[in-house]
């Protein structure tokens, strides 16, 4: 997207350059900041994303659950409202021209504290989608400055931190694209009841979990549970809990070097083979390749 006239990024890209490590990313320092640099374009990438706002200040990156995709680019927000299993994949990086992005995770107490305050208040529509992309609004990117401005100031960070944060969290939830934040925080809205049952298939992905159960934890009938669920979160349950079952192996199989067959019973499966076709079927590559391009037969 082109950025309008009144969205200077250059700040916030010198103050992240200037605070990042050789890693290429800060971690710490404040509560919920994180900031990404990548000098090179990545693979497919599949991981569980938290409530988070993501600012692209260079480069490109696409993700996508189901049918959402949301393709970014600098001065682009991505937000998401809800735990979701996503792929993505970064676009355009190079060492003249990193990747760099600022991620801030969400407080959704802090979220709800504000939407009580805030309810007689006309604000832009409210939505059920879970993952939304646009033009950031200048309104919250302020904020968003003077809180990583403060990197350089741990008193300040101390005392005035909370304050710059809450502000931040204000001035999302009545932006346009906080609309499916207050979707969320609503009782009765579709986000909230498949948030609800999102939550469960997460606390209990490893078991079997049949559909009308997961209506039932949700307050609706088992047809329209899929349909609003699938609206909200840009997949199926069924294909919500196989994600989570697959991100988790990949890590076990790739990061902890445990056999195919542990991955497999870990995370639910009765069956290696079922397991390593689902395998495949997700991330291209049989479970073992994925060891071996880490590093980690065994």
């Amino acid at each position: 997207m082109d950025l309008g006239p009144l969205i200077d990024l250059a700040p916030l890209i010198d103050s992240s350059l200037r605070h990042l490590n050789q890693s290429g990313i800060i971690g710490h320092g404040l509560p919920g900041l994180t900031v990404l640099r990548r000098e090179t374009e990545s693979e497919i990438e599949a991981v569980v994303y938290e409530p988070v706002v993501c600012l692209i200040l260079q480069g490109r990156k696409v993700t996508w659950i189901g049918d959402q995709v949301a393709d970014v680019g600098p001065g682009d927000a991505l937000i998401v409202s809800h735990h979701l299993p996503v792929q993505s994949r970064i676009t355009k990086a190079s060492p003249q021209e990193p990747y760099l992005a600022v991620i801030l995770a969400l407080d959704l107490v802090l979220v709800h504290s504000l939407h009580d305050e805030v309810t007689d208040v006309t604000v832009h529509e409210a939505s059920d989608r879970s993952l939304a992309a646009g033009q950031t609004d200048p309104a919250w990117l302020a904020p968003l400055r003077r809180y990583l401005d403060l990197l350089d100031k741990p008193l300040d960070a101390k005392v005035l931190g909370p304050s710059i944060l809450r502000e931040i969290h204000y001035r999302l939830l009545i932006s346009p694209a906080g609309g499916m934040l207050r979707s969320l925080l609503s009782a009765d809205s579709h986000a909230s009841r498949s948030a609800r049952a999102s939550h469960r298939l997460r606390s209990d992905f490893r078991l079997p979990i049949s559909l009308p159960e997961l209506a039932k934890t949700a307050g609706m009938s088992a047809t329209l549970f899929h349909k609003h669920f699938k609206a909200v979160t840009g997949t199926t349950p069924l294909q919500y809990q196989k994600d989570l079952r697959m991100i988790t192996a990949r890590a076990l199989v790739a990061e902890q070097g445990q056999s195919v067959s542990e991955a497999a019973y870990a995370v639910g499966y009765e069956s290696p083979t079922h397991f390593s076709r689902d395998f495949r079927r997700k991330f291209g590559l049989a479970p073992s390749q994925a060891a071996k391009g880490n590093g980690n037969l065994g």
